[in-house]
């Protein structure tokens, strides 16, 4: 039976998805992608009519030093709100043949994991560092560079023929793809090695991709990976282009405490955008790694 597919111009564009992923729709991802597409929207919409304001005032009163302001702080000061004070000055330039150690939280209880609505981060979380070097990203994206004649040979294509052949064909609602077939699995990858072949053409195009590339500042004021953006940031070592930006998501309270000395309010904030700029990726293995680097 013929399959119902939809032109590429009727495409609805999933929440994480990429116009070069067009071909690989299906009519049958449809309803999934919207349900995304709602999902999103609806935390979205929360966001801007209730979290911001809400953050705003709450920055606002802590900058003002008014009562309470010692609790916002336990809590860990509203993320967003302060992105938006500091704005560019969150954004630094590293090395990302450096920018190789990523927070593990393999074995760490959720709970015990820092909200990713706070700018300040307290627990071990900085001491357990995984090495991208060795991550799924950068082997993904070292395979194809290094299988570009015949993408057949690389692991991942064995492993999604392996759930074509089982029935079970990888499918991605965020992206809006189902690899249902072997071409399909081979044009995938071929998408993936074109974004690495642009990269090398045109460089880190910060606006490319659904997140930015973010960070985290560890106790010791050393830059660490946390989640998104990986692929990009494993095509920039691969490539060993010579720096991308990103973006401080939170700091460690202890190098917070170390580098405010007891001021509050935007004497706090101007303290670390000044030594925010001195950060640098952190590359050693921590203490509490998981598994040995």
């Amino acid at each position: 039976m013929k399959r119902n597919r939809r032109s590429t111009s009727t495409v609805p564009l999933a929440p994480a998805g990429d116009a070069a992923f067009a071909p690989l729709y299906d009519s049958r991802m449809h309803w999934p992608i919207r349900r995304a597409q709602c999902q999103v929207a609806v935390r979205s919409g929360f966001q801007s009519v209730v979290g911001m304001p809400f953050e705003r005032i709450a920055l606002s009163w802590w900058r003002a030093g008014l009562p309470g302001t010692s609790t916002l702080e336990k809590f860990g000061l509203p993320r967003r709100a302060i992105e938006e004070r500091l704005g560019d000055a969150l954004i630094l330039r590293v090395d990302p043949c450096e920018l190789i150690r990523i927070t593990d939280w393999r074995g760490y209880a959720h709970r015990s994991r820092p909200s990713s609505s706070a700018f300040l981060w307290d627990g071990e979380w900085d001491l357990r560092r995984g090495d991208l070097r060795q991550g799924s990203r950068y082997r993904f994206i070292s395979d194809l560079d290094d299988h570009r004649d015949d993408l057949r040979r690389t692991e991942r294509f064995r492993e999604l023929k392996a759930r074509l052949d089982a029935g079970r064909p990888w499918s991605s609602h965020q992206q809006g793809i189902l690899l249902d077939s072997e071409n399909r699995i081979l044009t995938y990858l071929r998408v993936y090695l074109s974004f690495l072949d642009d990269m090398a053409v045109r460089g880190f195009d910060a606006r490319r991709g659904k997140d930015q590339l973010g960070v985290a500042v560890s106790r010791e004021g050393r830059l660490i990976k946390i989640n998104r953006g990986l692929h990009r940031l494993a095509m920039a070592q691969r490539l060993g282009l010579p720096s991308v930006p990103v973006t401080v998501k939170a700091v460690h309270r202890e190098w917070w405490e170390t580098v405010t000395q007891g001021a509050t309010g935007e004497e706090a904030l101007t303290r670390v955008k000044v030594r925010l700029a001195e950060c640098l990726p952190e590359t050693e293995p921590g203490p509490l790694d998981p598994s040995p680097t």
